[in-house]
């Protein structure tokens, strides 16, 4: 006799994300309005080392704000402070030091924990409190252009591992998405530019007229200029929110669509060691599957062109040394891998409109390498 018993429930998700300046002054609400309301709550606030050393009053204000707001939230702890960048998701160590503190400072399935940095630490973060007490809240204060249009709006967190980027890693929405644009005031120029490229690979592949946008505007985008940073943030974020809330937003299929550019991005950054940052590397992982979509006559080259434009503009090169050689490819075959055996990469059917594949050809890969390599090489001499 065969008994079989089908279990069928769904679960809504919501949390806000938000856009404000001075997080932690007195008059700002926006922290406190997003906590558990009538009671007093317990917080550990986890802080990238790169924000703290920018901002050296960031603790104290913290405390004061706390201070202030004492019958809404308390910290448990003294903020921990993790290195950031790509670091923190490396050395496990790292992750397990916020494991430890939910267990030393009782921080449980009422409390929140507060990741405050680079996208690298809102993963980290996020995947120690995901599986601590199978769910510990998170509050994500992104401190960086790619973290506040990309990274961390989403349900993503997790750590490398095996050598693999993202290994270890679950898909946990927050309580809540607090972005504060006077953090990206003392980025370096590298950090600024680098989260423009996951603007401009959504705009490429999902809105002709955010591109026209961005190409228009990468000038005064390259010059740090505020205001037009905080318009593509928002319209970036906006965007990478609507498709999280389409039909798949834990990825249990193949589809990947805000991927595009990513597959030789994850590979690059690991073959440099992570010389190459991550919007740096997708900025070059996208104008290899563009030069690729050219190379399968999809894109015409004055098209091509206005897309390198747009990389050049921003800042970014279209090349680096590790995209040669065989690694890449390897790359290629690992990405396969990590979407369960079946390949599915976006390209470019026409600017503003992607198209899922399912096989690439290594020969055209190399040739569009070679592309990319013979631009760079132009643009330098000149």
């Amino acid at each position: 006799m065969n008994t079989i018993l089908q279990q069928s429930f769904s679960v809504s998700f919501q949390y806000p994300v938000c856009f404000t300046e001075d997080l932690f002054s007195f008059a700002n609400t926006q922290f406190v309005d997003v906590l558990e309301k009538g009671k007093l709550v317990k917080t550990y606030f986890v802080i990238d080392s790169g924000v703290s050393e920018a901002f050296p009053d960031l603790i104290s204000k913290i405390k004061s704000y706390a201070t202030h707001f004492k019958d809404r939230f308390f910290l448990c702890a003294e903020p921990l402070i993790v290195p950031g960048g790509e670091v923190c998701k490396n050395d496990p160590k790292v992750y397990h030091q916020v494991v430890e503190a939910t267990h030393e400072f009782g921080i449980d399935r009422h409390s929140y924990i507060v990741a405050i940095g680079g996208g690298a630490v809102l993963d980290m973060v996020g995947f120690a409190a995901a599986i601590s007490h199978r769910g510990i809240r998170l509050v994500r204060v992104p401190t960086t252009v790619l973290s506040q249009n990309d990274s961390g709006v989403g349900v993503k967190n997790s750590i490398n591992y095996f050598g693999k980027k993202n290994y270890l890693g679950t898909f946990t929405t927050p309580v809540a998405v607090l972005n504060d644009f006077n953090f990206l005031k003392t980025l370096d120029d590298r950090d600024w530019r680098a989260g423009i490229a996951e603007a401009l690979k959504v705009a490429l592949i999902k809105d002709l007229s955010f591109f026209e946008w961005l190409e228009k505007e990468a000038s005064a985008l390259s010059k740090r200029e505020m205001e037009p940073m905080k318009a593509q943030i928002i319209r970036c974020a906006q965007m990478h929110m609507d498709h999280i809330a389409g039909k798949d937003p834990f990825e249990f299929g193949s589809s990947r669509p805000l991927d595009f550019g990513h597959w030789a991005a994850h590979k690059l950054e690991h073959l440099s060691q992570y010389r190459v940052r991550h919007g740096e590397a997708v900025a070059i992982g996208i104008a290899l599957d563009s030069c690729y979509s050219h190379l399968l006559g999809w894109i015409s080259r004055e098209d091509l062109d206005r897309v390198f434009g747009v990389i050049r503009t921003l800042g970014f090169s279209l090349y680096e040394p590790e995209l040669s050689g065989e690694n890449l490819i390897q790359g290629l075959r690992e990405f396969q891998e990590h979407l369960g055996g079946k390949l599915t990469i976006m390209l470019l059917e026409k600017l503003g409109k992607g198209v899922e594949v399912h096989e690439m050809d290594e020969t055209l890969i190399r040739s569009a390498i070679q592309l990319l390599e013979e631009e760079n090489r132009t643009a330098k001499n000149h």
